[in-house]
């Protein structure tokens, strides 16, 4: 299908027509004229008036289900809402059953997701079976197709593990995303600790649990000279020590859940299982912090961090809940709520999870293969049962207003127009 997008501002930093309103002719999947253009029978029109025109997000933190756990999520029902997101790419972390530890899980998922619009790309595990004790196949997974590794949101506890880990990947150019808990000391601490923690009566998680973790992971980046991704931060400790060690020259990069850029440990005060998330949410503070890391290029990325789970995981007492949001068509909303402008959206959430993984990023430019998506930033929506592409409903937006209305995504010689 031919088509041309007029009247669009377009959001690119690697383009030459970044922050121009223009028009935008794709065909064959390859986009040939950018300027003032005029409609051809042959093309499908679309307004693009007040909409902008990013390259296609990517999702550096998706949990999906499949293989074993597809009641929760299964790559079809992930590739819907990641494009009603506005996803043209995702990372699908290996907890699943079995877990992704070795080439025949990568394989597995590489040969479902063929032939979609929507890239998915698997990250291996770091060690077998998510247990931070025997180190995973992670060169045959590489050369089987997995972008990276990362025991999902099981942090590395054993010091000596992860130091050969990160050695061993060294070797091959692979990258670690790890996640930032000292288990030790956050013991099964649910919330954040702070005043709110002792009104709702509940063990607070303390800051110095995330801390202390990605305090581990930059000595030990800096003694091998390897690189090293920490994933979800929560924290304004957290910005401080990573700013710290990028100024040092540690090879160090980190992204953050949109959710808390928003949301804050106030929002639990009436116990809503929904809100219950890993890590906690954090106060104000840490939010403000977490947004001014993002803009001063402290924080690299912003992930969706989606976690689908059934009615029966959520939908019970806030202590026995499991963690998590499903998040993917809730994220550019939340990244409009925070304050981001389209440029740094498009930064965060297009072009650097992808620079980090070493993939190609797509360019709003003549020639270029066309991977986009485009977006009306004041367009409200009601995000309900209809409009919910995800097989799981665990969202605190569910059945809410919200604004930012992706209004299609191109990938693959592919059109979705929502």
């Amino acid at each position: 299908m031919n088509l041309l997008i007029t009247g669009v501002t377009i959001a690119d930093p690697n383009s030459q027509f970044n922050q121009q309103n223009c028009d935008v002719r794709v065909e064959q999947g390859t986009i040939t004229a950018i300027g003032n253009l005029k409609a051809l029978e042959s093309e499908t029109v679309f307004d693009g008036s007040g909409s902008v025109l990013s390259p296609g997000f990517f999702d550096l933190n998706c949990s999906i289900g499949d293989p074993g756990f597809e009641t929760k999520e299964d790559i079809s029902t992930a590739t819907n809402a990641a494009k009603a997101g506005g996803f043209t790419g995702l990372a699908v972390l290996p907890n699943t059953k079995p877990v992704i530890h070795s080439k025949a899980e990568v394989e597995y998922i590489v040969n479902r997701a063929k032939y979609n619009l929507v890239d998915v790309l698997p990250i291996g595990a770091i060690s077998h079976d998510l247990e931070g004790k025997e180190m995973a196949e992670l060169f045959d997974m590489q050369q089987a197709g997995a972008i990276a590794f990362s025991d999902g949101g099981k942090a590395i506890a054993d010091d000596g593990f992860m130091s050969r880990a990160l050695q061993y990947v060294k070797g091959f150019n692979g990258l670690l995303m790890v996640y930032p808990e000292n288990k030790s000391i956050a013991g099964k601490s649910q919330v954040n600790e702070s005043k709110t923690s002792v009104l709702l009566g509940m063990k607070g998680l303390p800051a110095l649990a995330e801390e202390m973790q990605i305090s581990r992971d930059i000595f030990l980046a800096a003694y091998h000279n390897a690189p090293v991704h920490i994933s979800n931060i929560s924290t304004a400790g957290a910005v401080a020590l990573i700013k710290k060690a990028k100024k040092d020259g540690v090879k160090v990069s980190c992204d953050v859940a949109a959710h808390h850029l928003v949301f804050t440990e106030e929002l639990l005060n009436d116990f809503d299982s929904n809100y219950k998330v890993k890590p906690p949410l954090r106060a104000k503070s840490d939010v403000k912090a977490l947004i001014a890391g993002l803009k001063e290029g402290t924080i690299d990325a912003v992930g969706s961090q989606h976690r689908p789970h059934e009615i029966e995981f959520k939908d019970v007492e806030f202590e026995i809940a499991s963690y998590g949001i499903t998040a993917l068509q809730t994220v550019l909303p939340l990244l409009i709520r925070a304050g981001l402008d389209a440029g740094l959206i498009a930064e965060k959430l297009a072009v650097n999870p992808r620079k980090l993984l070493g993939l190609a990023i797509p360019v709003i430019e003549e020639g270029a293969l066309a991977n986009f998506t485009v977006y009306h930033p004041a367009e409200e929506w009601l995000y309900n049962k209809a409009s919910n592409f995800s097989k799981s409903a665990n969202s605190p937006l569910l059945n809410k207003k919200l604004t930012g209305k992706v209004k299609l995504v191109y990938n693959n010689k592919q059109l979705q127009k929502f």
